[in-house]
């Protein structure tokens, strides 16, 4: 088992599904010490006997990450209760699919996603972070999307988090220049969770699974790398950094083309008792 992971104590965040629990699991086999953050206590045990089932240690901690004051509780439960915390993975988030011209009377929807895309992570890895450095040993890997590295039409919501939460990790990885304090962000393609459900567009287009999607968190980890993503990510972002005249109009248009047939197909299939 990699030393990067076995008997290293690490908070998950959004761990009680998804990626968070496909996550939780993987490095539960590797042997790591995990503390499972996430609104819904029930969920949360039921994920933590899965980790028990594997020989691993986890700690629960139902939290409203969304809610400044319950952040910092849970942030003092931690610090109170582990000698130390080796690694934060901020993994909870949020998504609102709506275009900007249907969200004029919703600045609600950019507070909210804010308040957990952005504001949780920072101020939990405020937190946690001086510890690490006392002990000049850690690591703090933040969950974007392959859509804050490429123009994205109907997300600005959460684009706009995951872009924030970019770069405060960039500036983060800078500062830490020459200390053995990593930073990793993770720009995740379309993965199929609860949070893709409500959306039937998406069950037309590729989507990673969650055990996959927590192979690129492990890696994160054992690598130490600050960017893990795929050759699209990479590809588009260059792009957009290098041409973002052309590149910006062109994704649109895409986005347009194939997210209005992908809709009316959904919507035939909806209207002929299909998904």
């Amino acid at each position: 088992m990699s030393a990067m992971i076995r008997g290293r104590t690490i908070v998950i965040t959004g761990a009680s599904s998804g990626i968070g629990e496909a996550t939780a699991l993987r490095l539960a086999r590797a042997g790591a010490r995990l503390c499972l953050v996430a609104r819904r206590a029930d969920e949360l045990r039921r994920v933590q006997n899965l980790v028990h089932a594997l020989g691993a240690e986890a700690w629960i901690y139902p939290t409203d990450l969304s809610q400044a004051g319950e952040v910092e509780a849970l942030a003092d439960a931690l610090l109170a209760e582990h000698a130390r915390i080796d690694v934060l993975v901020n993994n909870a988030g949020r998504s609102i699919r709506r275009r900007v011209s249907e969200s004029f009377e919703r600045m609600h929807d950019y507070e909210r996603t804010m308040a957990l895309n952005y504001f949780a992570a920072v101020r939990l890895t405020l937190r946690l972070l001086p510890g690490m450095l006392e002990r000049n040993d850690g690591h703090i890997v933040n969950v974007s999307s392959l859509s804050a590295l490429m123009p994205t039409p109907r997300f600005s919501a959460y684009v706009a988090s995951k872009c924030a939460l970019e770069g405060f990790s960039r500036t983060l990885a800078a500062e830490m220049a020459g200390r053995d304090i990593a930073v990793s962000v993770i720009n995740f393609p379309l993965v199929k969770t609860a949070m893709t459900a409500p959306t039937a567009v998406y069950n037309y287009l590729p989507q990673m699974s969650t055990d996959k999607a927590a192979g690129w968190i492990v890696k994160a980890i054992e690598t130490r790398r600050y960017r893990i993503t795929n050759r699209l990510g990479e590809a588009w972002n260059a792009a957009t950094a290098l041409a973002p005249d052309p590149t910006v109009k062109w994704t649109g248009r895409l986005f347009k083309i194939v997210g209005e047939r992908l809709q009316r197909r959904a919507d035939r299939e909806r209207a002929n008792g299909g998904a």
